[in-house]
């Protein structure tokens, strides 16, 4: 009987240390991400633009392993309310971290505010932004992405270089 308690105790003992191993704590510390994709980008147009009912175009600020997003849409297509659609031209916000695996972008995020800050409710989009890229083409100057959910190419261009510093995360 007493063998068996132990036997019990132990797997227990042994179940709790492979659990408390299992826990990671994050850094609170932003890691340098990709370096050849820190900077300030723009995407300026797609190609048909005006031939289309809805698009989007991106900005993207990369500091790290941080990005804030600015995503300029339009739309002639009515699907909310007057008050949001408003001229059919918007501009919504996210921010997240990101990691580059191989031709891979993927980032993790939510939107945001126009200062970053969460956005719970509101008009357009609010939760998670989890855009999924794949690199097509890549210079000092310019990267070429396509969405997972989105064959489009996103073709964006550097307009700032930015040296990565770590900081505390969203400290920016």
């Amino acid at each position: 009987m007493i063998n068996r308690y132990r036997s019990q105790a132990c797997l227990l003992l042994v179940g709790m240390l492979l659990f408390s191993a299992s826990c990671v704590r994050q850094s609170e510390m932003q890691t340098t991400g990709a370096d050849f994709f820190q900077g300030e980008w723009v995407q300026d147009s797609i190609p048909g633009q005006e031939q289309m009912l809805h698009y989007t175009l991106h900005e993207f600020k990369v500091t790290c392993d941080s990005i804030y997003a600015t995503l300029r849409v339009n739309s002639t297509v009515k699907n909310m309310s007057d008050s949001c659609f408003g001229s059919g031209s918007w501009t919504e916000y996210a921010k997240g971290v990101y990691v580059v695996r191989g031709d891979s972008l993927i980032v993790d995020g939510l939107y945001t505010k126009p200062n970053f800050k969460q956005k719970i409710s509101g008009c357009y989009r609010s939760g998670t932004y989890i855009p999924r890229f794949k690199i097509t083409a890549q210079s000092a100057d310019s990267v070429v992405l396509e969405s997972r959910f989105d064959q489009r190419p996103i073709v964006i261009r550097k307009t700032a270089d930015i040296t990565c510093v770590p900081k505390p995360r969203w400290e920016y």
